[in-house]
């Protein structure tokens, strides 16, 4: 058993969920959150039915609710002793179309994926100064690289979260706290309908392995699946848009 401790936000479906899964197979103890507090329920059942020696912590929580994530995050701290890992995953998309009357649907976008993760990572990074040392993990996504159609929004904020992740890693080296940002290229889960169109799609599962990997090693960067999103990063900024009329988006 690991001596590590992890807190996950969103974790009650997708990537949360899995990663959840595949870090209590490695050992990790788990503070989990999200808004759903009957699946997180089920999932904590799912994890001691295989694990049952692991710590695990439930917490209900909306990100969208900003002023309450340090107080959520010092409960679980005080519930858990001391955490080594906190991953700002809690995320939200949906396709959408700019000047069509939905600027309320990407400004939600926008207050769940960018306003809710820098306040994650705000209080994660106020605990580990306190602690002299942890690891923020974030969540982004490779969509931060290049412009997607009906995707200007999330593609956005995970552009403005990954030079967040970026800044704060400067910023905060020198009180050992360490960073991974995490870019996912295009995975199954419950976020987006008709993701069977996208190349290169590998499921919740795979993505938590491989996101799992890049924590454990502590990569400044995790580029999820590696293969051949990693191969194709360099040259995303210069896609041609022309490529995306050949996907319903």
């Amino acid at each position: 058993m690991s001596n590590t401790t992890t807190i996950i936000t969103g974790a009650s479906s997708g990537i949360g969920k899995a990663l959840a899964l595949e870090l209590a197979r490695r050992g990790h103890h788990l503070g989990l959150t999200a808004r759903r507090i009957d699946r997180l329920e089920a999932l904590k059942a799912d994890i001691h039915a295989q694990h049952p020696n692991l710590h695990v912590e439930l917490l209900s929580l909306d990100v969208n609710n900003c002023e309450a994530i340090a107080p959520a995050m010092q409960t679980l701290i005080e519930r858990l002793g001391t955490v080594n890992t906190v991953v700002a995953n809690a995320g939200v998309n949906e396709l959408t179309a700019v000047g069509k009357g939905q600027l309320a649907e990407q400004l939600a976008i926008v207050q769940t994926n960018l306003m809710g993760a820098i306040a994650t990572v705000d209080a994660a990074a106020s605990y580990f100064r306190t602690q002299k040392g942890g690891h923020v993990v974030g969540i982004s996504s490779l969509a931060s690289l290049t412009p997607i159609p009906k995707q200007a929004a999330y593609c956005a904020t995970k552009s403005a979260f990954s030079m967040y992740m970026d800044c704060a890693a400067i910023e905060l080296k020198k009180h050992n706290i360490h960073f991974t940002k995490i870019l996912p290229g295009f995975v199954k889960t419950e976020i987006v309908d008709n993701m069977e169109q996208f190349p290169f799609l590998v499921s919740a599962e795979q993505a938590a392995r491989e996101t799992a990997d890049h924590i454990e090693k502590k990569h400044a960067v995790g580029v999820v699946p590696g293969y051949p999103w990693k191969f194709i990063k360099p040259l995303m900024s210069s896609i041609p848009t022309g490529l995306w009329k050949y996907m319903k988006v």
